[in-house]
């Protein structure tokens, strides 16, 4: 990433500095004075200031956040999967932010939500202007979510990821190793981005607006081949010996079946690492043996 003057002064807070928000900060670090904000700050990584909050704490928030932020990366995950853990980390916890914030506008305040605000499930292809019209409670807060980071007085940018995956998060590759993944053609359609990618495209989406270059407010990210999930699973199945399937496997997707369409971001001149579940996954793959 090109360094600019205005980077090199940067100042960013990553509140919800876990595994996404890690990655990212670390990423910002390296030229950029980076806050992390969590429950417990020894968590943060190496060369990232950390912060003791609980967002859904306003309290906690009292006196606790730099002063002259330029940018504000909103990356929390739920601390419990039921309506009030949801309500919680993403409307709760982010208009406690914002209020603790104040009136000084940053550039950009960047919100990372999820393509589970799309309940298409016809096996077409969704892009930014897409229907949101999640059908279950988790989209519909996470969906609240993104409104009130784009309702707010500063400038924003919502990442709606799809499935993360890489060897910080390898439950379906595991899965599929141990027998409890079959699904039976044709299965739904699955999306999925490399957790590396995911904190690279934060981090240029976060330096492109401190280089002042123009930046869109809703940006899908996943990677370049929504695939069926039973394709996934039978490459899997050719690359590494698998257990044969056991009578409990799941037999298909948890999210409907649409395609997630990356274009916007590719246009705006992010390149992925990881273009397809292929070079992700036989990456994991190898480092296996």
């Amino acid at each position: 990433m090109a360094m600019t003057d205005h980077k090199q002064s940067a100042r960013i807070l990553v509140a919800g500095c876990g595994k996404l928000g890690g990655d990212i900060a670390t990423l910002l670090s390296t030229d950029a004075e980076v806050y992390g904000l969590r429950r417990n700050p020894d968590q943060v990584p190496v060369g990232v200031t950390g912060i003791a909050a609980d967002l859904t704490q306003p309290e906690t928030l009292t006196g606790r956040l730099p002063k002259s932020l330029d940018v504000v990366i909103y990356c929390l995950t739920p601390s419990s999967y039921d309506e009030q853990g949801y309500h919680d980390a993403y409307v709760t916890g982010l208009q406690n932010l914002l209020d603790a914030l104040g009136n000084e506008p940053l550039t950009r305040l960047i919100f990372i939500s999820s393509t589970s605000v799309y309940a298409q499930n016809d096996d077409g292809w969704v892009d930014e202007t897409s229907p949101t019209e999640p059908d279950r409670f988790t989209g519909q807060y996470i969906l609240k979510g993104e409104q009130t980071a784009l309702n707010s007085i500063h400038p924003a940018t919502v990442v709606r990821f799809s499935g993360i995956y890489g060897p910080g998060r390898q439950r379906f590759l595991e899965e599929v190793l141990e027998g409890r993944m079959n699904p039976q053609a044709p299965a739904p359609f699955s999306n999925r981005i490399h957790e590396k990618d995911a904190a690279r495209a934060v981090a240029w989406l976060s330096e492109q607006a401190l280089a002042g270059k123009e930046i869109d407010n809703l940006y899908i990210g996943t990677d370049c081949e929504p695939v069926r999930l039973d394709e996934v699973v039978a490459w899997v199945r050719q690359q590494v010996p698998c257990k044969q399937p056991v009578e409990s496997a799941r037999k298909g997707g948890r999210a409907g079946s649409k395609r997630c369409d990356n274009r916007r971001l590719l246009e705006g001149g992010f390149q992925f690492r990881y273009p397809d579940y292929r070079a992700g996954y036989r990456e994991m793959i190898n480092s296996l043996n």
